[in-house]
């Protein structure tokens, strides 16, 4: 980690702990790059032991939120919290290596802090992978070097696992099943899990709340409530074969909200795509 990281991190704020007091939590939260506002008036709040998936459409700020939330990012407007001693699990969308790097899985779940080696392959059993232990990272296919990041995800006893589109570039049945794997991971740690995902009809499946971001949070709610949502509807329709296609979403409103509150909220919308079912 860099000193520039290091202090962005160091600017979420930790909240006063109480027994009902969220783990993460943002407050009118806003981050701008390149003059724009990609995220405004964002509030936000992530209990023990809940699923929470983050939905909208490319460069509506998921990936943005995720890390500003979890202290990698800077906020321009508004804050960051977390509650005191939480302890983050992070996994990345994918895995960036050299493949000239001769790098087993074990050895690359003992960095950058050796770690006991009975306690790496107690990670990889726990995501199903056990007997990876001495493969090549470069030789692993998406789906295994998907569980290769959980395990190293775990390894810390999380207490929020924070999943960046971990299943990019997965076919559905891998990806259903890495879906499965977090709900046994969160009944097993108690931890919760907050995750963007791309395959809504999967990834929402897994989810106890859903977040439908554009900009700022569109609506939330159960997954029955979101995709009841017209907002939602606005910005994701179904194609004949359960395919998703994606929506042209213009907003001009404002509104306010409560998080963890199932809600809606007019909008202003261009729709296009022949599939569309609003």
């Amino acid at each position: 980690m860099t000193a520039a990281e290091l202090a962005r991190r160091q600017t979420v704020v930790e909240l006063v702990p109480s027994g009902t007091s969220p783990l993460l939590e943002a407050r009118g939260l806003g981050v701008d790059r390149g003059g724009r506002a990609v995220l405004h008036d964002v509030d936000f709040a992530l209990r023990p032991g809940e699923i929470v998936t983050v939905v909208g459409p490319n460069g509506s700020g998921k990936t943005t939120f995720l890390r500003a939330l979890i202290g990698a990012l800077r906020p321009t407007r508004g804050a960051a919290l977390r509650r005191p001693g939480v302890v983050i699990g992070y996994v990345p969308q994918k895995l960036a290596i050299d493949r000239s790097l001769p790098l087993t899985a074990a050895r690359f779940l003992a960095l950058p802090d050796r770690r006991p080696k009975a306690a790496i392959l107690a990670a990889l059993a726990r995501v199903g992978v056990e007997d990876l232990a001495g493969r090549q990272l470069a030789d692993l296919s998406g789906g295994q070097a998907q569980r290769v990041l959980l395990a190293r995800a775990l390894l810390a006893e999380p207490d929020v696992l924070v999943l960046d589109e971990p299943t990019q570039g997965l076919d559905q049945p891998a990806e259903a099943a890495f879906y499965r794997l977090i709900e046994e991971v969160r009944r097993d740690l108690g931890c919760a899990v907050l995750m963007v995902g791309h395959d809504l009809h999967v990834v929402m499946g897994a989810a106890d709340r859903v977040i439908c971001l554009n900009g700022h949070i569109c609506c939330e709610g159960t997954p029955t409530v979101v995709t009841a949502a017209p907002e939602y509807r606005a910005l994701f329709g179904y194609g004949s074969m359960g395919a998703l296609a994606l929506y042209r979403h213009e907003h001009d409103h404002s509104h306010d909200h409560h998080p963890g509150e199932g809600h809606g909220h007019s909008h202003s919308h261009s729709q296009a795509g022949p599939d569309a079912k609003v």
